[in-house]
């Protein structure tokens, strides 16, 4: 994160990092293999592309057609180079990556030894921080057969308190001086949404699950506001020079809320970021109560006119509401945050009032109790309710009989391909030969015409699109394997991927009419890329560079050789 930080004032000496809102110059960009889709998903190639002052896209075509419309444009030969859309990121946690930048990584430990290891090797290069943060631990990637224990975490540090996230985000793993402080004994109940892990003697173990997480964490240092800043800024920068000109932040609280609104209005937010307001988040949610949803401001960088739900777990950590038992562990269904009553009374005022409902829902259980509490608010409200595009968030183990409910009821499947690959080591394990066929079923939502929108879920994942347009089209890991890909008949066709990453994102944020594409009228966030993703070999995808981001008609990130 440091690093990403110092990068900054260089940026900003190089005219990269300048303010939006401000007339843009007017550019033609010629020599290029220009594509993008259009409003029918159809491939259109051009050669050059010329802008307007206002950031917009003037038009698209050969260099002898625009040339007598861009008398006052700069020019810029693209020497042979891909220009496409920006890509847009559906489902990121963009503070997060930030902090996470900053925190021990335990995402490419192969085992616990190891993971240990690391832990204690961070804890000495820290020495002066109060308490030892990190993630991206998996159990299934360490073959343990369990969760990991405090005791084997005070192996490594037990002076001071320890807590590391798992890497879905959905499960804690804790030293006993962090249990000590959090007041967590055999006594202390499991918390609603939440389980303690115990041992044969009620003991806890060390890894609180979901809700019970929050034990912990009401006991960590709360951010300040120029932490919060830091973090957005190193995110941002990381996400443009991927490639990414939008992203869905599916988690913002009050605080980050205050930091972007901030940003937009200095012109300092380079990456338009379409938010979902965390439910948790009471002081924040009372605010759009009071305000009704934030629509786009600052020349379109930022708005929060969605509201982020919580339904269940994840899979891997067992807490995914299921509606049968787990098939690796026959005493448990995973953990429904609320019956649906709860449910719809939470969410029925808030769609009065506007708000774009997304809810997060990975198990069968918790994705048939969203769709019914949307069909509920369309009973409640009619178009209005439909009109809002309500989404859910992850859409990941679906019972086979509930797939065309989200074509029918107009709900979108926020998905996140990588996210198929990373659970081939347990996903079967966790529900079946049976279940698994309504699992990561990207093909037969899009065959029964629901509408999708990609995303990653960094830094549950990497952010890098590029290997989540390489999961989309292939379902295998970065090795090819395994052969076929993982129930390859799911996986999307390269032009559907590309659509998930741009039309398909624009539509699930209202923004299908200005970003996404490279239409005329359409804002020109657009990228050069060194190799077209529709045709290069899908491997090849997995190394693909961006040389240029420009967001609204301006230059945001270069890379080093294009500087």
């Amino acid at each position: 994160m440091q690093e990403l930080l110092r990068a900054l004032p260089l940026l900003a000496a190089l005219g990269l990092a300048h303010a939006h809102g401000h007339a843009a110059e007017p550019v033609l960009i010629h020599n290029a293999h220009g594509l993008t889709l259009d409003a029918q998903g159809r491939v259109l190639r051009f050669e050059a592309l010329l802008t307007d002052a206002d950031g917009r896209v003037k038009a698209t075509g050969t260099l002898r057609q625009l040339q007598a419309r861009a008398q006052n444009a700069r020019r810029i030969d693209a020497q042979g180079r891909v220009l496409m859309p920006g890509l847009i990121d559906a489902h990121v946690h963009m503070a997060d990556l930030g902090v996470s930048r900053g925190q021990l990584s335990l995402r490419d430990t192969p085992d616990l030894a190891t993971a240990l290891a690391a832990v204690r090797a961070y804890a000495a290069d820290h020495a002066d921080s109060a308490w030892i943060r990190g993630g991206g631990w998996n159990q299934a990637i360490w073959k343990l057969g369990r969760f990991p224990t405090a005791g084997e975490l005070d192996s490594a540090e037990s002076i001071r308190p320890v807590w590391l996230e798992r890497v879905d985000g959905h499960a804690g793993w804790a030293n006993s001086r962090a249990l000590s402080l959090a007041g967590i004994t055999r006594d202390t109940p499991d918390p609603a949404g939440g389980r303690i892990e115990r041992d044969a003697s009620g003991d806890p173990t060390g890894v609180l699950v979901d809700g019970a997480m929050e034990l912990i964490e009401h006991r960590l240092p709360a951010s300040t506001p120029e932490e919060t800043r830091a973090a957005l800024a190193a995110a941002q920068q990381e996400l443009l020079s991927l490639g990414l000109t939008g992203i869905h932040d599916a988690g913002i609280s009050e605080t980050a809320d205050r930091e972007l609104r901030d940003m937009a209005a200095k012109g300092t937010l380079q990456l338009r970021v379409d938010g979902m307001a965390l439910l948790t988040d009471a002081s924040l949610i009372a605010k759009l109560r009071a305000s009704g949803p934030i629509q786009p401001m600052a020349d379109g960088m930022y708005s929060l006119r969605a509201i982020k739900v919580f339904a269940d777990g994840a899979l891997g950590s067992r807490g995914a509401a299921l509606l049968a038992p787990y098939s690796d562990l026959p005493e448990s269904r995973g953990l429904l945050f609320q019956n649906d009553a709860e449910l719809t009374a939470q969410i029925r005022p808030l769609v009065g009032m506007g708000f774009q409902i997304n809810v997060h829902a990975i198990g069968d259980a918790a994705n048939r109790q969203a769709l019914g509490a949307f069909e509920s608010m369309h009973r409640v409200y009619g178009s209005k309710s439909v009109l809002l595009r309500h989404r859910i968030e992850h859409a990941q183990v679906i019972a086979l009989s509930d797939i065309p409910r989200f074509a029918k009821s107009g709900v979108i499947a926020s998905v996140q391909p990588v996210h198929a690959t990373s659970d081939i080591n347990m996903a079967e394990d966790r529900i079946g030969p049976d279940r698994i066929q309504g699992a990561y079923a990207w093909q037969r939502l899009i065959q029964s015409g629901a509408r999708l929108a990609c995303g990653s879920d960094t830094p549950v994942e990497e952010p890098t699109p590029w290997a989540g347009l390489y999961a989309a089209i292939t379902r295998q890991d970065a090795e090819g394997h395994p052969p076929g890909g993982w129930y390859g008949a799911q996986a999307m066709s390269r032009t559907q991927a590309l659509a998930c990453f741009t039309t398909w994102a624009a539509y699930a944020a209202h923004r299908e009419d200005e970003v996404g594409s490279l239409l005329p009228g359409h804002r020109a966030d657009f990228i050069l890329v060194d190799r077209d993703p529709l045709s290069v070999e899908a491997r090849g995808l997995l190394h693909t560079k961006v040389l240029q981001t420009w967001v609204g008609g301006q230059l945001v990130y270069a890379s080093e050789g294009e500087r």
